[in-house]
């Protein structure tokens, strides 16, 4: 089987490695990565187990041949630049996103009516060059055919990923186990980031009280969007959250602290902003989620400026 990575980062490269045990494997990542995987492979460690794991990889083109898979690791702001870049590619293959954040298979689905919806829930941190710690996960891998469904196709991809040991599980109802991941991502996510705190110090009550009013705005735009959650109320949430989730990932640092870190863009409007952006169109006030998001971008062009000065 063949399968391709597009945008491969931390998330990309660790499941390209995985993959690349049971089938053959082409990441599209950064160029450093594809320098150092060259002279001595992806190396990995944490709860995915420790190896080396040699794949071939670019930075800008895939190899000419068919895809079975083509799966999309991109940030969720990347994502349209990659579906116009692989396009051709794209239309020809069943294409994954892997991803945070809501809005990307909608995306994809303008370049190709063959999209497989994936939530992945696992902690993935760079230790250097082509090298991953995977410190915490919170659930399995979930695909399903975007925006409900199951098919062959989903089975196959859900088979091999199981085969390389990464947990598995097939959806009928991939749209709301998206919309389950963005309920975690916008509750601890932004709020990790602002506190420069591991997800673990969000159980204080004030910052759970925030926590309290981000989810409930969001159930209320699911119920309105007609997404099918697993829990029945806000409340069943978040202590599925305080139970389950947050002991999990305790020791996690938040991506977007990352993100702001480096100087880069966030994926806040495909979170928290989604929130906000599906709100305004059922007419649902959405404050928690709205605050959120404009201090992230506060956040995002403080970081920037001061990077600038940095490197000036």
């Amino acid at each position: 089987m063949q399968v391709a990575v597009l945008g491969a980062g931390a998330v990309g490269l660790s499941v390209a490695a995985k993959l690349s045990a049971v089938c053959t494997v082409h990441a599209v990542c950064r160029p450093r990565h594809v320098e150092a995987i060259a002279s001595r492979g992806f190396e990995m460690t944490g709860i995915w187990g420790d190896g080396t794991y040699r794949f071939t990889c670019s930075e800008s083109y895939l190899p000419h041949r068919e895809f079975d898979y083509i799966i999309i690791t991109a940030k969720s702001t990347d994502t349209r630049a990659v579906c116009e870049q692989f396009s051709d590619a794209i239309a020809r293959s069943e294409v994954v996103s892997l991803q945070n954040g809501i809005g990307n298979e909608e995306i994809i689905a303008g370049y190709t009516d063959r999209v497989i919806g994936g939530m992945i829930i696992t902690g993935f941190e760079w230790q250097g060059d082509a090298r991953v710690h995977v410190s915490v996960e919170a659930g399995p891998v979930k695909l399903g055919r975007f925006p409900r469904g199951n098919d062959d196709a989903v089975r196959a991809l859900a088979e091999l990923f199981a085969r390389a040991g990464i947990r598995c599980e097939e959806s009928g109802e991939i749209r709301g186990d998206l919309w389950g991941k963005t309920l975690y991502n916008c509750a601890l996510n932004p709020l990790g980031a602002i506190m420069n705190v591991p997800y673990g110090e969000l159980d204080d009550p004030a910052a759970w009280e925030i926590i309290a009013d981000v989810v409930g705005e969001a159930f209320a735009v699911c119920r309105e969007e007609g997404v099918s959650l697993a829990w029945e109320a806000p409340g069943d949430y978040l202590a599925y959250l305080a139970g389950v989730q947050l002991p999990a990932t305790a020791r996690h640092h938040s991506s977007m602290l990352q993100d702001l870190t480096l100087g880069r863009k966030t994926e806040i409007d495909f979170m928290n902003g989604a929130v906000v952006a599906r709100g305004q169109q059922h007419g649902i006030p959405t404050p928690a989620n709205d605050m959120l998001a404009r201090l992230i971008r506060f956040r995002e062009a403080l970081c920037t400026k001061e990077r600038g000065v940095r490197t000036a």
